[in-house]
């Protein structure tokens, strides 16, 4: 087929609008641009050693659906890694150059400690025991925990069907939902387990092994959209999870630069956007922008 000039600019054209307007990945359904431009931050800081280096490791989950789930791509994609783009893009990197480390529930703190990434950013509850070893960003959305059952199980309705000793719960270890759960239990030694990841809590929840999955409802929700009739929420939400993005302790200047970059990002509706393409699809709902806290 045969293209005269009038036409091939015209397309040119409208492809350059269309990844302009998409500001992102279409494949994997993530917000973002690709990034990748000289910028001036003080000498010496996070943010310019980063830009100078034009690469970055960001530490994520792999395992939840809708905030940082690896897809065919092989990379994770979700509400969490497009919040990470974001932020990556405002530090001039591409986002070819972001390596992903996978990062469980029970390392979040370890990997920040030791340099092993620069950030994360993992569905990672802020709270004042994690503030003693990193510091938070954020928050940049807040979730609530809740219980996953199987759809034809009547018996248990919150966190209370627990109680009476005879259910077990599953969730992960070093994880907030992990701590709340137990005082709910009657004896934890023998009704709570505890895995590395949500999936083989869901593995244990379908072989009949656990009677229950508890984290943050967004991320159960998850699951439920994946196997459409299997599962089902018990209950409505017993607690309030704000999620942080994790650095240095002492990087003071770096979580500044990130909480306004979160601030920018809701004004100008790419937070928004990153929530649409991403959890936003499984029901979950985004709520107003929280308030960053510039501790």
């Amino acid at each position: 087929m045969r293209f005269t000039r009038a036409a091939a600019l015209a397309t040119a054209a409208a492809l350059t609008f269309g990844m302009t307007a998409c500001g992102g990945n279409s494949e994997s359904g993530d917000s973002g641009s690709t990034g990748g431009e000289k910028k001036s931050f003080a000498a010496g800081s996070t943010m310019e050693k980063l830009n100078t280096a034009g690469s970055i490791k960001v530490g994520t989950k792999f395992d939840q659906p809708g905030f940082g789930l690896k897809g065919l791509s092989g990379k994770p994609e979700g509400f969490d890694v497009s919040v990470a783009k974001i932020i990556v893009n405002e530090l001039g990197i591409p986002e070819d150059k972001i390596e992903y480390v996978e990062t469980p529930s029970k390392v979040r703190e370890d990997v920040i400690v030791n340099g092993t990434v620069d950030f994360v950013v993992a569905t990672y509850t802020i709270n004042d025991k994690r503030k003693e070893r990193i510091a938070f960003a954020g928050p940049y959305y807040e979730a609530g925990q809740n219980i996953l059952v199987k759809a034809d199980d009547a018996a248990i309705t919150g966190p209370d069907a627990f109680k009476a000793g005879d259910k077990k719960v599953c969730s992960v270890t070093g994880s907030t939902p992990a701590e709340n759960i137990k005082t709910y239990v009657k004896d934890v030694a023998s009704q709570l387990v505890l895995f590395d990841t949500y999936d083989k809590c869901v593995t244990a929840l379908d072989g009949g092994q656990v009677n229950a999955v508890t984290t943050d409802n967004v991320i159960l929700l998850g699951y439920i959209a994946k196997n459409e009739g299997k599962y089902k929420l018990a209950g409505e939400n017993f607690t309030k999870e704000p999620y942080g993005i994790g650095v240095k302790l002492d990087d003071k200047d770096f979580r500044t630069f990130i909480n306004d970059t979160l601030e920018k990002a809701y004004a100008d509706g790419s937070w928004k956007k990153a929530w649409d393409d991403t959890a936003g699809k499984f029901g979950a709902e985004l709520g107003a922008a929280p308030a960053v806290n510039r501790y």
